[in-house]
């Protein structure tokens, strides 16, 4: 997703005013109320500096920089909906998507690891931050099931729980084309390519990564497929299925189309449905399972009525 930068330099500044209202009056095309919206998310960077202050002053020789990442206005905040198991020691989650996990340039407040601060906070000591261990990440585009640790004693043995793989992901893959074979495993090395800003196999180098593939359900120019990672590499499946010549579909970076079924696709059709690991204090077996979001159901219900 594209964000709009805005990059100013004040030249000369009434004295004492405000940043809310020197946005508001720059030809950035804001209103006051939206610039303020901005500057509480975190968007607002001053001399490289974020600030949520609306009533900052503003100085001859200031350098702003203003990101608006196209997204709500409105923070996140976490719904009684989204949790699907907390305990003392550990929170698992049913991410939407489009939701970042950790601060960007253009917001702090309304991300994933926010909101859960926000959930956790102590009504008591307000000022006391929540212990979170974060051991997993999903993409801002990717909906489903994510766990933070939330207690020391659990934040150890989650880390080793991830490390060692002693847990199980599966995800659904809404990919453009159909697979060479109905199942299959890609191992290769993947590694980053700054110029190119996205992951890729390489010969020498990288990451191994591992991802298993089962065909679910053929569409009309696309395919629902069950994909399980055995390793946790950045964007590790929209990496793999690329290379395969089946991209997710909406995922534009790794070569999808952004439409299907006359739909507009805002972000890659990938869900992390189910994960499974044993608890890390209570050593329980745990599983969990995210139902499919609205938007992945409403374009598999367009494309399987092009099947009939």
């Amino acid at each position: 997703m594209k964000w709009t930068i805005h990059r100013l330099q004040v030249e000369t500044a009434p004295s004492c005013q405000r940043l809310d209202q020197y946005l508001a009056q720059a030809a950035i095309e804001l209103s006051r109320t939206t610039a303020k919206k901005i500057i509480d998310l975190g968007g607002v960077h001053i001399n490289g500096r974020r600030i949520r202050s609306c009533s900052t002053p503003i100085r001859s020789g200031d350098f702003v920089e203003v990101y608006i990442d196209r997204l709500p206005l409105d923070p996140y905040r976490i719904r009684k909906q989204d949790i699907l198991f907390q305990d003392q020691f550990i929170i698992v989650l049913n991410k939407p998507a489009l939701i970042d996990i950790q601060p960007t340039h253009a917001r702090f407040k309304g991300t994933l690891f926010e909101a859960l601060q926000w959930h956790l906070k102590d009504p008591f000591r307000p000022q006391q931050k929540a212990d979170i261990g974060m051991v997993q990440r999903l993409d801002r585009g990717t909906s489903g099931v994510i766990v933070f640790s939330i207690h020391p004693r659990a934040h150890k043995e989650m880390t080793r729980i991830f490390l060692e793989h002693e847990i199980k992901k599966d995800y659904l893959a809404l990919v453009q084309g159909t697979p060479e074979q109905s199942r299959g495993e890609i191992i290769s090395f993947l590694a980053r390519s700054r110029k190119e800003n996205r992951v890729k196999s390489v010969a020498k180098g990288g990451k191994e990564a591992i991802t298993r593939f089962q065909l679910i359900e053929q569409l009309i120019d696309c395919s629902l497929l069950k994909v399980e990672i055995l390793t946790g590499r950045s964007h590790q499946i929209r990496a793999h299925m690329s290379e395969q010549n089946c991209p997710l579909v909406g995922d534009v970076r790794y070569g999808g189309l952004p439409l299907a079924a006359g739909i507009k696709i805002e972000r890659p059709m990938l869900h992390a449905e189910k994960l499974a690991f044993r608890h890390p204090v209570l050593n329980k077996d745990l599983d969990f399972i995210a139902p499919v979001p609205e938007d992945m159901l409403n374009v598999l219900s367009e494309l399987r009525k092009s099947v009939r």
